[in-house]
């Protein structure tokens, strides 16, 4: 439901994927944002039977309006039981609520800032990553050359938080019980926004390394 810039182009990758898409929007004039080539059903007003929404698979509310967004998301997924469902909420106050009721939420407003913020400030412990609350983020954190070669299970302890992945040559790897950091190890961890700088500062100094 949505066929502005972010709605139409859902509807291109979900079609090139091989999907067959129904897209609705209030505005006719809104399917011009929509490649000729595109063979989904466009259906105008906000009427989610005549988009044959009892046969579908997933539901993507990204209009303009929140409101309309959350309730669209609810009805598809209490009424007509669609599973997967997500609504896009520009604010992030209420995105947490959502959340609570069931209806994953994309924060629009706070996963732009975030991203601006990556660009801004390359390096640090900043988010890549932003649950709808706010709280929980995945962050990448300068690791001290003092902790090369010892056991990650190590380095968590010490820091008190858990290694979401690690980024070595170009490839993820979940750590296992027996894996040492190795140098250019790229670290990321998830955890509380509020303990990010005390994680931080944890991978950054080895206690009792002398530096």
């Amino acid at each position: 439901m949505g066929c502005g810039r972010v709605g139409s182009t859902l509807a291109h990758i979900l079609e090139d994927r091989g999907n067959t898409v129904a897209i609705i929007d209030r505005d006719p004039e809104a399917f011009r944002r929509l490649r000729p080539s595109f063979k989904g059903e466009r259906v105008t007003g906000i009427v989610l039977s005549r988009a044959g929404i009892e046969r579908a698979d997933g539901f993507a509310a990204v209009s303009s309006g929140d409101n309309s967004n959350i309730i669209s998301a609810r009805v598809a997924r209490e009424t007509f039981g669609v599973r997967q469902v997500a609504a896009r909420i520009y604010d992030p106050r209420r995105a947490e609520v959502y959340e609570r009721l069931g209806i994953p939420t994309v924060a629009t407003v706070r996963w732009t800032a975030d991203q601006m913020l990556r660009k801004l400030v390359p390096h640090g412990a900043d988010p890549l990553w932003r649950d709808a609350t706010g709280k929980i983020v995945l962050s990448q954190v300068t690791v001290s050359p003092d902790w090369i070669g010892e056991p990650v299970k190590q380095v968590e302890a010490s820091a008190g938080t858990r290694v979401a992945y690690i980024d070595r040559l170009g490839e993820a790897i979940v750590p296992q019980p027996a894996t040492v950091l190795q140098q250019g190890d790229v670290v990321h961890v998830i955890a509380k926004e509020s303990e990010l700088d005390r994680i931080a500062a944890a991978f950054a100094t080895r206690k009792g390394s002398g530096h």
